[in-house]
């Protein structure tokens, strides 16, 4: 991030509203003088939720990307969503559950891929899953996920898999950031994602119980699915 143009951004974007310092701050719920610390350049010292916050209040957007010797960065990442998918791939398979992984889709003229799409055939479930092993912008990523929702049915008719019921689960890699980004626009997910990891297990081992799923399910991609056996230790003779 360049906390220069960063505030050179919002100095332009908040003229061209024509806005004073203090309209924004109202909006973005801070101090006059902390917009006017961001416009000079001081963006580097401030809250990342909080400018989050100023940047969105003016209807724009906040994109921060780390580098990390190329693009070994991307690389972690990847491998850290596909372990994510790869353990909620067997979860569903150990329920009953045919699961794809990586489905793309063509139609309408919308191009994407979903992580997961599943059917179960004894209930006529379709669950259309999107996994994130980090939390991106909000506003994009859940504007993809509506994309994805919406073109499920055509994907799965294509694929002649016959649903009734039709759900969704956001999957998030669990940490403290992803949680705090989540917390931060604690009621958009709140209306779009009302249940939480509980109600997504139950409803994935049991999909004809309860209402259908609109899954949020924190997730860590280092947790792996285990079954415990008790071994019953040999009796010694004596």
């Amino acid at each position: 991030m360049d906390p220069v143009r960063v505030g050179r951004v919002v100095r332009a974007l908040r003229i061209r509203r024509r806005w004073r310092q203090l309209d924004l701050a109202a909006r973005a719920r801070i101090s006059q003088s902390l917009v006017a610390r961001i416009e000079r350049g001081g963006a580097g010292r401030v809250r990342l939720d909080t400018l989050e916050r100023v940047i969105a209040a003016l209807d724009a957007r906040m994109v921060l990307r780390v580098d990390w010797r190329g693009e070994a960065a991307d690389r972690l990442l990847d491998a850290d969503h596909a372990a994510i998918v790869e353990q909620v791939l067997e979860i569903l398979r150990a329920h009953g559950w045919e699961a794809l992984p990586e489905t793309t889709f063509a139609t309408g003229g919308e191009r994407g891929s979903i992580d997961i799409l599943a059917r179960h055939a004894l209930t006529r479930t379709l669950l259309i899953i999107e996994v994130k092993s980090v939390v991106p912008d909000v506003q994009g990523m859940l504007s993809a996920f509506d994309r994805k929702i919406r073109n499920a049915p055509a994907i799965a008719r294509i694929r002649g898999w016959q649903a009734s019921r039709f759900a969704y689960v956001l999957v998030i890699g669990e940490d403290r950031t992803a949680r705090r980004r989540v917390a931060t626009h604690a009621t958009t997910f709140a209306s779009r994602f009302p249940h939480g990891a509980v109600e997504t297990r139950r409803f994935i081992a049991r999909p004809d119980s309860g209402p259908t799923l609109r899954g949020l399910w924190f997730l860590s991609p280092r947790t792996r699915v285990t079954t415990r056996h008790r071994v019953a230790r040999p009796r010694s003779s004596r």
